[in-house]
């Protein structure tokens, strides 16, 4: 009996060693991670037809341009009209509209430039 004893307790420490070490080994295994897909080059399309997007963005880019030039016209005049008058005893109307023009414009530009 004592024998027996002793041989099913010896081989439940084995098993139970060889169990945990077989599940230790399986945890250090590195992750080895897929290789990656080659890039895929996106199609390029013909010099002569502009994307959509590009063609947009390049709009923009010159009605942002027209703008901004518009905006430093109404700024230059608006400086002169400034310096001509004494503003101190007189608030010209048209100081008023030229400097909320150059406000509306300048919003516009800023909305613009945000997309």
């Amino acid at each position: 009996m004592k024998t027996r004893r002793t041989f099913l307790g010896g081989m439940l420490l084995t098993g139970a060693a060889t169990g945990l070490a077989g599940s230790l080994s399986l945890s250090q295994v590195p992750n080895i991670p897929p290789k990656p897909q080659p890039a895929q080059e996106p199609v390029a399309e013909p010099p002569g037809l502009p994307s959509p997007e590009k063609q947009m963005l390049e709009d923009n880019n010159k009605d942002i341009h027209k703008k901004v030039e518009r905006l430093y016209q109404l700024a230059t005049e608006l400086k002169t009209e400034v310096d001509k008058t004494d503003s101190t005893k007189v608030l010209s109307l048209n100081l008023v509209k030229k400097a909320e023009e150059i406000e509306k414009l300048a919003h516009e530009i800023k909305n613009r430039s945000k997309g």
